[in-house]
């Protein structure tokens, strides 16, 4: 872009937006004093900023027609085949659209989006090419990926290969559906408030959201920087291990990442079964108003089998996880607009900035009419709450996440895992296109009490189907400490081994 200098009407509208009541004599002072720092600013315009390489040859790929996209689930076919002999050797992987592969169309499922193209691989991209992943496309997600269920994308609802009335959870849609139906063997998702963990429940997959920093987000859109996830989504849990393992670990790009163990080894147990495992269950995670009979039951008949594996299993109550979601609440809302209105990077932090999808989104707001319900909602409630409490809440719900991540600990320091249901409820209809806002706000955010405080906390949660609830799959949430992703894997690597979750 050629950077314009700035002149006296310039100046005379910042004053007046500002309230700084200048003299036209100052004001006129001030506008010669800002020609040096233009100069500044061409001289940052001309250099040549350094971005990661492209190293994998790939074509932008097609839009699949109807009849070659099941479920609604691909946004872009696009195949990009990785290093030969890695340890991801022919693996396919399908990729959330907010993660951005160079060259080919990404719009986050948002029709504002509509048009742009990724100049750079995402950092967890590069990792699965060079272990040899094919990367098969992107697949589709929420509008902003602010929903938890499948109905929000201006491209139209994800379908649930278990019935395809059904949500296929959200916001990784697409992904969710194209494990859930074997299309692919694993794909990476991302997850703010559950958005990993939520379609595994609601499909009958495993689902890691690991440590937060465990995988550098650098290359993915991000909604809330404190509580940005990528994580992993698969038919087994030991793809699942596999997959964790080649995107792992520090990037020196990513400021999220700090003080990351190098030792990782998250498929070393999987044959390690269950015994002498000491696993919490938690009482608070059960009997939500909204909790079905069916999934509670489904939840702690599958505690009751980790018991007869071997480990030890207890109850033990955390009464502040019953208001961990209400913690996440502002965090989330007033964050995820703070990001918006920053064009998604802000400022104040030392990361890869993607300038090129800062200028896709930079006029957002010309299209918020088209906005999905769901994310009219956070943005209203965002202006009303920040502009009452000028971030007040947001701050104070942030110094918060310490006591509840010390809840959690303190549990933890005498157990292994914490275990409760993934979501309260199996995977609900989707709902009318025409709906009101009441039905269509509350189908996409009512199932994440369970999952949204581990995003705040930043500790590993895995879902893995435990069993059924009137033939559709239930999740069971592990949940453990800073960087315990293997001892989460040996617990759930035990579970599917012995029991076959669909027969239950």
């Amino acid at each position: 872009m050629t950077i314009r200098k700035p002149n006296f009407e310039d100046m005379l509208a910042a004053d007046q937006d500002l309230g700084l009541r200048l003299s036209t004599d100052d004001l006129t002072a001030f506008t010669g004093m800002m020609q040096a720092v233009a100069e500044d600013y061409a001289i940052v315009d001309a250099l040549t900023p350094e971005l990661p390489p492209v190293r994998y040859p790939r074509a932008p790929g097609h839009y699949p027609a109807p009849e070659d996209n099941p479920f609604n689930a691909w946004f872009v076919k696009s195949r990009v085949e990785g290093r030969a002999g890695g340890p991801l050797s022919g693996l396919r992987v399908a990729l959330k659209d907010n993660i951005m592969l160079a060259g080919v169309p990404m719009m986050n499922g948002a029709s504002s989006l509509r048009g742009y193209v990724p100049d750079v691989d995402a950092t967890l991209v590069t990792r699965l090419l060079d272990a040899g992943a094919v990367i098969e496309g992107k697949a589709q997600c929420e509008y902003f990926c602010v929903s938890g269920s499948s109905h929000t994308s201006a491209l139209g609802p994800v379908r649930n290969p278990h019935d395809e009335t059904r949500s296929a959870g959200g916001s990784s849609s697409g992904c969710s559906a194209l494990v859930a139906s074997g299309l692919v063997d694993a794909a990476i998702g991302t997850d703010q408030g559950g958005s990993v963990r939520i379609p595994a429940a609601y499909a009958g997959f495993v689902g890691m959201k690991p440590t937060f920093g465990l995988v550098p987000y650098t290359g993915v859109m991000p909604v809330e920087m404190t509580l940005d996830h990528a994580g992993v989504m698969s038919g087994d849990v030991a793809t699942n291990a596999r997959v964790l393992q080649a995107i792992a670990g520090m990037d020196g790009l990513d400021p999220r990442q700090q003080d990351l163990p190098t030792d990782r080894a998250y498929g070393a147990d999987l044959l390690a079964g269950a015994k002498g495992l000491r696993i919490a269950v938690v009482p608070e995670g059960f009997g939500w108003a909204n909790s079905e009979t069916g999934v509670d039951q489904a939840v702690r008949a599958a505690a009751a089998r980790l018991d007869e594996l071997g480990a030890r299993v207890d109850e033990r109550p955390i009464p502040l996880h019953r208001k961990g979601h209400a913690i996440w609440t502002p965090i989330a809302t007033e964050g995820t607009v703070a990001q918006m209105e920053g064009l998604n990077y802000g400022s104040n932090w030392k990361g890869l900035y993607v300038t090129s999808l800062m200028r896709a989104q930079s006029d957002w707001r010309d299209h918020a009419a088209d906005f999905p319900d769901d994310v009219k909602s956070v943005l209203l409630a965002a202006h009303y709450f920040r502009g009452q409490y000028r971030g007040q809440t947001y701050a104070k719900a942030q110094n918060l996440v310490r006591r509840l991540k010390a809840a959690y600990l303190a549990v933890l320091a005498d157990y292994d895992m914490l275990l409760m249901p993934t979501v309260p409820l199996k995977a609900p209809k989707l709902p009318a296109v025409d709906c009101g806002p009441a039905e269509w706000v509350g189908r996409a955010l009512e199932m994440n009490a369970n999952t949204a405080p581990f995003n705040a906390t930043g500790l590993p949660a895995l879902s893995i189907p435990c069993g059924r609830a009137d033939g559709l799959p239930v999740g069971m949430m592990l949940i453990g400490r800073d960087h315990a992703e293997a001892m989460l894997y040996r617990a759930a690597a035990a579970y599917e081994a012995a029991f076959d979750w669909k027969t239950l």
